[in-house]
């Protein structure tokens, strides 16, 4: 199975929280995706954690070891169809690019995310849930 995978589920597994067992159980033997902005919304996630004192620079690059480990694959996803989807559900365009790029690869979503989960929903994207 396929799957794209949301910055979100990516976090809870390299920060070790509660829901990361589950999430890996169940991406094994799965190939993951994801749009190129979930690169970078992990660099976002760190920083807003640090402004908050929730994270040190050494834990975040402990973390980001283990993120360089998992294999995914980032999809390229075309501005002006993510757009659509963002006017559309008035989501914001990080959202818009995971939606644009399950669609694009035909593969289930992968989130935490619970405002995500509903603009997918809307749109037909199947959800993998993390219970």
């Amino acid at each position: 199975m396929n799957i794209t995978i949301d910055t979100s589920a990516l976090i809870a597994v390299i920060g070790n929280e509660v829901s990361k067992r589950k999430i890996i159980e169940i991406t094994t033997g799965s190939a993951l995706c994801a749009p190129m902005s979930v690169h970078w919304e992990i660099g976002n996630a760190f920083s807003a954690m640090f402004k908050r004192k929730k994270l040190e620079i050494e834990q975040s690059q402990k973390a980001l070891i283990a993120y360089r480990g998992i294999p995914i694959k980032f999809i390229d996803v075309p501005l002006e169809q993510t757009l659509e989807i963002s006017h559309a559900l008035n989501i914001y365009a990080y959202d818009a690019y995971l939606i644009q790029c399950a669609q694009q690869t035909s593969t289930s979503l992968l989130t935490l995310d619970g405002g995500l989960k509903v603009a997918a929903k809307k749109l037909g994207v199947h959800l993998l849930e993390v219970t």
